[in-house]
């Protein structure tokens, strides 16, 4: 099964909570009357859309119906399909790697797949023939050192580790010195997801990036952000505490296979103003891809 076929199949549940009802509500009007702006409006926001993008979404249909874009009720479809697909296209690199090392910093709350998606990122790049490092400075959470090397063995990657409840600044260091002397492309750095104290995430995430530019004045390259898209709109509330923590430069939504909240990658971009740069739909290796606009559209509408 390709990963298109993939992610259709996990977006099926977002397709009969958001397509399929708009497909009824289009098939079942005759007008583009306050009624039916009514409707899509309760059928985007349940699925997890946002209300920032409800209204966008909204405003763009009554003007293309104005500007005679939209003739008929059938019509609304194919404007949605192309209007997210331009909406969710981002141009720039899925990710920067620059320099040698390249630090890429992963953040997130404990529970949204963040240490498995560092597997998954080290297999990827690996596969591409780039050398591979991963850092364990989630030193908080029990046995997530253990479980980023069981990824690492997987991959054939290493970990650099401390025991649990060591500083991770100090993991990094060791890391960042690692992988200059190994000449590693790119450094993945794990780290700790502590939402119910933003003072102490803060100061740690700000200690873990003084570290890091110290010995790479140009780092991290990129930090990534894992959200969790069965979450819906609370992972936005999520990735607000840590966009105020970190220098997030894109996202990583994870478990969108079975959800039927897969609108918010919608959400992501326009109420958060970053980039879906990777997704995630499914438990294996290859069930993890670099997110395409185009793709995710086609496979949300078809």
């Amino acid at each position: 099964m390709s990963f298109l076929e993939t992610l259709k199949a996990g977006l099926a549940k977002t397709r009969s909570n958001f397509t399929n009802r708009i497909v009824d509500l289009v098939t079942g009007s005759t007008h583009l009357d306050d009624d039916f702006y009514e409707e899509l409006e309760m059928i985007l926001i349940s699925a997890d859309v946002g209300t920032k993008t409800t209204e966008k979404l909204l405003q763009a249909v009554r003007e293309g119906a104005k500007k005679g874009e939209i003739k008929t009720p059938d019509e609304v479809m194919p404007f949605l399909k192309n209007y997210l697909t331009q909406m969710l296209t981002y141009e720039g690199q899925r990710t920067k790697i620059a320099g040698k090392p390249t630090v890429i910093l992963v953040v997130g709350v404990n529970g949204v797949g963040k240490t498995t998606t560092i597997g998954k990122l080290a297999n990827y790049f690996t596969l591409f023939k780039y050398k591979v490092l991963l850092a364990a400075a989630d030193t908080f959470r029990a046995a997530a050192a253990e479980q980023l090397k069981i990824w690492g063995e997987r991959g054939g990657v290493d970990v650099i580790a401390h025991g649990e409840g060591a500083d991770p600044a100090a993991v990094v260091f060791d890391a960042v010195q690692a992988a200059k002397a190994r000449g590693v492309d790119i450094l993945f750095i794990d780290t700790a997801g502590r939402l119910h104290n933003k003072v102490n995430l803060m100061n740690e995430l700000e200690k873990i990036h003084r570290v890091i530019k110290k010995e790479i004045p140009e780092g991290p390259q990129e930090t990534f952000l894992v959200l969790d898209a069965t979450m819906g709109q609370n992972a936005i509330a999520q990735a607000k505490v840590f966009m105020e923590s970190a220098k997030v430069t894109g996202v990583i939504l994870t478990k969108l296979d079975g959800t039927a909240k897969g609108g918010m990658a919608v959400a992501v971009k326009e109420e958060l103003g970053l980039p879906v740069k990777w997704i995630g739909c499914g438990e294996g290796m290859m069930d993890f891809k670099p997110f395409e606009a185009d793709k995710f559209v086609e496979a949300l509408f078809e």
